[in-house]
């Protein structure tokens, strides 16, 4: 029945019972046309004929029918949410990384939301369809199982950054982990440790493995052996004793120095050290993480800023949204070692339970005197002594060369990698708040012509 053919009402029938609100479609079926077509005559769009736009109007005022602006703007409104996807909001480098982003994204009107896959390909799969759910102006993820090709056709509907692992053909912002884990190994091989075991973690990410072949090309380098019973992994380090660590520190040619891959890594590995009550080896963690400075010694850890990572991630989104058909970049954020006294701690003065070196007997920098080890044997000097008739080793593009310290010039080359193109030096002091941060991120990258985009480690990173 359309509007005309219902019977006349009332005054008084019409105040007993009013009018319901006239909706889109009431208006439509009274005018003879599609909701679409008046959808476009109340927005006042193009494409209707004049004798069709009146028809439309004569129905919406015979019906009173008024446009439900609330919607309207709604349905108009940009996207204005960033959708992060990481591993845990437990680890202390995430949790970091997502307070970051939070406050640069508030400080452009955005808000955030985020989800954590827990380390498990299935629930990474829940997560994403869950976040993709939203009106989203960018999503920021650390891939565990996902494909490029997922992650590529969420790019047709807004930006997509990886963000520590990559994906080719997706935006992503990572760091050096070959280069980061040759550096502390051959630190600790400066400080005369020859038995260096890698606690590393058993996950399905290239950066733990890249980590621990930073960790091979550095002994090779310096002329030591691989031995694989020093690699120790975990399912996840920081769940239950970290077992697998406590045999391998009580065996009785246990190492002498740890470097600890993550670091829920140095927090397992941390924690069997105090419940055997043994005393603190030489250690680097990947890594800072809560009171790690407040331990005796103080941990000493490879520093990727997560500020920084969160930063550069944050403005290739943002710059991404504004031109789109830009791409793919790829951001190499840079690391640097912070000694805090657990890297430095020399041969003999660890936990072993070994003979103790007698006073004195720690060389001094630079020296090639023999330290004793647990077994009572000599154990290599500082620097490898060449076989006869050979020269001696020397410092070369394959060794990394040991964290810089302050007044003196950073390494120049990550260990069995090519030298970087020299970047410009850092420009801005990286200091609280994130707002500084923005301003330090994008000065420290540069575009290089294959679309990567290094970041400048000359100087230190971070506020001192």
């Amino acid at each position: 029945m359309t509007h005309d053919e219902r019977p006349a009402a009332t005054a008084a029938t019409e105040a007993m019972a009013p009018r319901p609100r006239a909706r889109l479609i009431d208006v439509a079926t009274a005018a003879g046309v599609s909701p679409k077509t008046v959808s476009r005559v109340v927005n006042d769009e193009a494409g209707v004929l004049p004798a069709t736009r009146d028809r439309v109007l004569w129905a919406v005022r015979e019906l009173g029918f008024v446009p439900d602006r609330s919607a309207r703007e709604l349905k108009r409104r940009d996207a204005d949410t960033i959708g992060i996807l990481i591993d845990a909001i437990s680890d202390p480098f995430f949790a970091a990384f997502v307070s970051v982003v939070e406050e640069l994204a508030v400080a452009e009107g955005l808000s955030v939301i985020f989800a954590s896959t827990g380390y498990d390909a299935a629930h990474e799969r829940t997560q994403l369809d869950r976040l993709t759910g939203h009106r989203l102006a960018g999503l920021i993820v650390a891939p565990v199982a996902v494909d490029a090709a997922t992650l590529a056709g969420l790019r047709t509907r807004f930006p997509v950054v990886c963000i520590d692992r990559s994906r080719p053909g997706i935006d992503a912002v990572v760091i050096d982990d070959f280069g980061a884990a040759a550096e502390a190994t051959a630190a600790l091989v400066a400080h005369g440790h020859r038995r260096i075991a890698f606690m590393g973690e058993d996950v399905p990410y290239p950066t733990v493995d890249d980590r621990l072949a930073g960790y091979r090309s550095a002994l090779k380098a310096a002329g030591l052996p691989f031995d694989p019973s020093l690699v120790v992994t975990h399912e996840r380090f920081g769940r239950g004793e970290a077992a697998e660590a406590s045999r391998l520190l009580e065996r009785g040619d246990a190492p002498t120095a740890l470097l600890c891959a993550t670091s829920l890594a140095a927090i397992g590995t941390v924690r069997a050290i105090r419940a055997k009550g043994l005393r603190m080896p030489a250690l680097i963690s990947f890594g800072d993480f809560t009171l790690a400075e407040v331990l005796e010694p103080a941990i000493t850890y490879v520093d990727h800023d997560p500020r920084l990572l969160a930063v550069a991630a944050f403005r290739l989104l943002r710059q991404r949204a504004a031109r789109p058909d830009e791409g793919p970049a790829r951001i190499v954020v840079p690391t640097r070692l912070v000694p805090r006294g657990s890297g430095e701690v020399g041969v003999g003065a660890g936990f072993l339970p070994a003979v103790a070196a007698p006073v004195g007997a720690v060389a001094a920098e630079g020296s090639s005197v023999a330290q004793p080890t647990s077994a009572g044997r000599p154990a290599a000097p500082a620097v490898p002594s060449a076989p006869a008739g050979e020269p001696a080793p020397s410092a070369s593009a394959e060794q990394p060369a040991p964290s810089a310290s302050a007044g003196q010039p950073a390494p120049s080359a990550s260990a069995g990698q090519p030298a970087p193109p020299e970047a410009a030096p850092l420009s801005v002091a990286v200091i609280e708040p994130a707002a500084a941060l923005v301003a330090t991120a994008f000065a420290l990258a540069r575009t290089e012509t294959s679309g990567v985009a290094a970041v400048s480690s000359s100087e230190p990173i971070g506020a001192s």
